[in-house]
């Protein structure tokens, strides 16, 4: 057969074959799948489809890249971006992401941002600017982002002073609230925080202490060590005999 093997377009032919000759007792998981559908027949890689037609001024494509598949964007891609990029403490909250029949958005209406059947996040932002890039006459991208993030922030506020609001109705009739995530962490963070200043406090004491035993330690060899014989003085006859006579 040459370079090319073949193998794999016969897989469900020989499974077949061991399952008649009783070689094999029950069908492989993948049996009735590679039965409906077969591997390709083709061995010439097909070019990819172009989702949007080439340049003209661009350069055609290497023969390594010739195969590989054009990028797909859409127009929310950059709105998503520019949002995230100025609030990315968004990606932090909370999303609902189940969905009913898989068409939620196509019921959506943006005219407004605030919809009934789904939650207030950056996504909102990004179909509410692009609602009015598509319906406004005259409207650009700068100014969909401002009116469309000034209804964000509105809402957000809103929902903040019900939150508050309701917090307080509760804590008047005797709710208890335990502690909030950001506390619970603070205390976490303390009392890491106090261990590694005892930790840090021995630390230095040992330091200390070695510090003061390696200097005390010279003092005392040189305090303990033999005392060193003076030298034997001259005499003043002994100067006065080596001293040439000038005369």
């Amino acid at each position: 057969m040459g370079r090319y093997n073949f193998s794999p377009l016969r897989v469900h032919q020989n499974a077949s074959q061991l399952l008649e000759t009783g070689r094999i007792a029950s069908r492989p998981p993948w049996y009735d799948v590679v039965g409906d559908v077969p591997p390709a027949q083709t061995l010439v890689r097909p070019e990819p489809f172009q989702h949007r037609p080439p340049l003209q001024h661009r350069k055609r494509k290497r023969p390594s890249r010739m195969f590989q598949p054009q990028r797909i964007t859409y127009e929310e891609d950059h709105l998503r971006q520019e949002f995230f990029g100025d609030h990315p403490w968004e990606l932090a909250r909370p999303r609902l992401v189940l969905e009913n029949d898989g068409r939620d958005g196509e019921r959506n209406d943006w005219k407004e941002i605030k919809q009934s059947q789904r939650q207030l996040d950056g996504e909102s932002v990004v179909q509410r600017q692009l609602w009015l890039l598509n319906n406004v006459e005259g409207m650009t991208r700068t100014k969909a982002y401002d009116q469309a993030r000034k209804e964000f922030y509105a809402l957000r506020h809103s929902e903040d002073i019900e939150r508050r609001v309701a917090r307080e109705e509760a804590l008047s009739t005797g709710a208890y609230f335990g502690k909030t995530a950001l506390q619970v962490g603070m205390e976490l963070e303390d009392k890491v925080f106090e261990e590694w200043k005892i930790w840090a406090t021995k630390e230095a004491t040992a330091r200390e202490q070695a510090r003061g035993a390696a200097y005390t330690g010279l003092e005392s060899e040189q305090a303990d060590g033999p005392a060193e014989e003076p030298e034997a003085g001259l005499d003043s006859e002994d100067i006065e005999d080596a001293v040439p006579a000038q005369g």
